[in-house]
């Protein structure tokens, strides 16, 4: 997403896959890429570099951008902390959610910034579970997020602002969860499409196969449930009903940072004579995620600069489980958004 972003903003790379580039979005006042400023709280401790000569290495970025925007991926590299909280950690979520939100302020005081969003691209976590005392990792930081005055976006599964511990939020403006990106996005047009010809659909089964850190991430069956609810929600709300079949996701660490997702639905036509339909879905997530979440930066940023708090079902577009209110139709979620560029476009912050 870093080097994405500057290699867009110096025009090295053309804006593929970015909606908020398009010209209907031209008029909504969203921040410039140019000017963003990247930082974060990362486990990891790999260096950005030398990740971005990783990822060249694999065929994921651009085996000559890691070179050109080296001086971006310095600076934010620069601006990442550990995170946390670590294995053994005895703090009190409290005393987190405060040392989190320092973090997010210090970071929005000393780059001098107009407005700060946090996004959570950290690995699935698995659902919380009853008697659970402490709040899982992406709700330390969601509420850190809000006690900053931070935007705040989840793109991730986990649990984020919807444990039942958490506030609602309230004086920024808040979006999630789950990123929509390849399988899913799939279902959401396909979903619409047979209830709209009155097909009925007698069985939806999947097969996930993955590698990279989401491959083995996913391995651990609690996180593969918190992933699946998503995509069962999408059929859920676009069928009237959920179908028979479940979706297996395997961990191929050969695959790298590659997906394969194959969907076989069982439907009836006319007269009962049964069908099917058969899809395979391969990309690289890395790539297909990246300029979604700098298209919710750029539209959770404006949202703040004119005043909208709270929840916005209007970038539903965007995930596999969106904010109450927003349609499962990939279609009515896309004509939403328009609807909400032209509302930031009349705005005035």
């Amino acid at each position: 997403m870093i080097a994405g972003c500057a290699a867009v903003a110096h025009g090295l790379k053309p804006p593929v896959g970015m909606a908020t580039l398009t010209p209907r979005f031209a008029e909504s006042g969203l921040p410039d890429l140019t000017s963003f400023v990247f930082g974060g709280h990362d486990v990891a401790t790999c260096p950005l570099p030398k990740r971005a000569e990783q990822l060249a290495g694999q065929g994921v970025l651009p085996h000559d951008l890691p070179a050109a925007v080296l001086n971006e991926l310095t600076a934010a590299d620069a601006e990442i902390c550990p995170g946390g909280p670590a294995a053994g950690d005895t703090r009190e979520d409290h005393e987190l959610i405060s040392r989190f939100a320092e973090d997010i302020a210090s970071f929005h005081t000393r780059n001098r910034l107009a407005r700060c969003v946090v996004i959570n691209v950290a690995s699935t976590e698995p659902a919380p579970r009853e008697g659970d005392k402490s709040l899982p990792a992406s709700s330390l930081y969601a509420a850190a997020a809000l006690r900053a005055g931070a935007a705040y976006v989840n793109f991730t599964p986990s649990a984020g602002l919807h444990h039942p511990a958490m506030p609602d939020p309230h004086g920024v403006p808040v979006a999630g969860r789950d990123g929509k990106t390849g399988q899913t996005m799939l279902r959401s047009v396909l979903g619409p499409m047979f209830a709209q010809r009155a097909l009925p659909v007698r069985s939806w089964s999947g097969i996930n196969l993955l590698g990279g850190g989401d491959g083995a991430a996913l391995a651990d069956p609690a996180a593969a449930a918190a992933k699946n609810a998503g995509k069962g929600r999408v059929l859920a709300d676009t069928l009237g009903t959920v179908p028979e079949g479940v979706v297996h996701i395997d961990d191929v660490p050969s695959m790298g940072e590659w997906k394969t997702a194959w969907d076989h639905i069982a439907f009836e036509g006319f007269l009962g004579v049964r069908m099917v339909l058969q899809t395979t879905w391969q990309g690289c997530d890395s790539a297909l995620a990246a300029p979604l979440v700098l298209d919710l930066a750029r539209l959770v940023a404006r949202a703040q600069e004119v005043g909208l708090t709270g929840p916005l079902p209007e970038l539903g577009f965007y995930f596999k489980d969106p904010d109450p209110g927003a349609s499962s139709s990939l279609t009515e979620q896309y004509m939403a958004l328009l609807n909400f560029a032209e509302r930031l476009k009349g705005s005035h912050g």
